[in-house]
């Protein structure tokens, strides 16, 4: 068994249990806060759409069917979202995505997480030296870095991505707007709300850690996720890739 592979057995073994009644209580409001988040905004889109077959084709191609369309596209995009990351997090806790390991250069994923960055984030400034890798599966590390630049940028909110040295390790620094949150647990009831849907982004980046052999953390306006370094005979990836 490889380091990485260790690591995440590791990690599996110290999660809490989610059996019991504290487990089975925490799951309930997990998903009881992703259905009322998801329900919303399909119930806002719902709506709109009906209005829009309802009125004239003259008001549909005025102001009126300009707010209406721009009001069901922004819910639909929300509620994406929120069923994106809800299955990524499914998948994850159930063991459904086969990691692929390998050496995985951080100027090209922080470059493409700038170019996709969403409209409300503000200005994206890259501290990565062309040398710099890390280990991980790119299309999970993608995904990380999309939900730390949509939560730290938020508001137009400027963004660093930068890299510091760690032990065996290379951390991956995002500074921005601090989080509403300060816990990295799953949401509840009460938990606050994101009207871009965006409201499961960091216990998504907490378990790509965690599946990549690495960890999370938040302190103030720094998102940091810490990942293992190649091997030095060069990264051996795992053949499965993604289903």
């Amino acid at each position: 068994m490889g380091t990485l592979e260790r690591n995440v057995a590791e990690r599996l073994d110290e999660r809490p249990a989610e059996g019991g009644a504290d487990g089975a209580e925490r799951r309930r409001a997990f998903l009881g806060f992703v259905a009322h988040e998801v329900r919303n905004p399909l119930s806002t889109a719902l709506w709109s759409a009906e209005l829009l077959g309802r009125i004239s084709a003259e008001e549909r191609g005025g102001a009126r069917g300009e707010k209406l369309s721009a009001m069901c596209l922004r819910s639909i995009a929300r509620v994406r979202q929120l069923v994106e990351d809800h299955f990524l997090c499914e998948r994850l806790d159930a063991g459904g995505i086969a990691v692929r390991a390998e050496a995985v250069p951080v100027r090209d994923v922080a470059d493409a997480a700038a170019e996709r960055r969403p409209a409300d984030v503000g200005e994206i400034s890259i501290d990565v030296g062309p040398t710099v890798t890390l280990r991980a599966d790119r299309s999970l590390l993608e995904r990380a870095l999309d939900a730390l630049v949509a939560t730290a940028g938020r508001e137009g909110t400027a963004v660093r991505i930068a890299c510091e040295p760690a032990s065996d390790a290379v951390a991956l620094v995002v500074s921005g707007k601090p989080p509403e949150a300060p816990s990295l647990e799953d949401p509840v009831k009460g938990s606050p709300s994101d009207p871009r849907g965006r409201a499961l982004a960091l216990p998504v980046v907490r378990r790509i850690a965690a599946a990549l052999g690495g960890a999370f953390s938040v302190t103030g306006d720094r998102y940091v996720l810490t990942l293992p370094r190649p091997e030095r005979d060069g990264a051996r990836s795992d053949p499965a890739a993604h289903p």
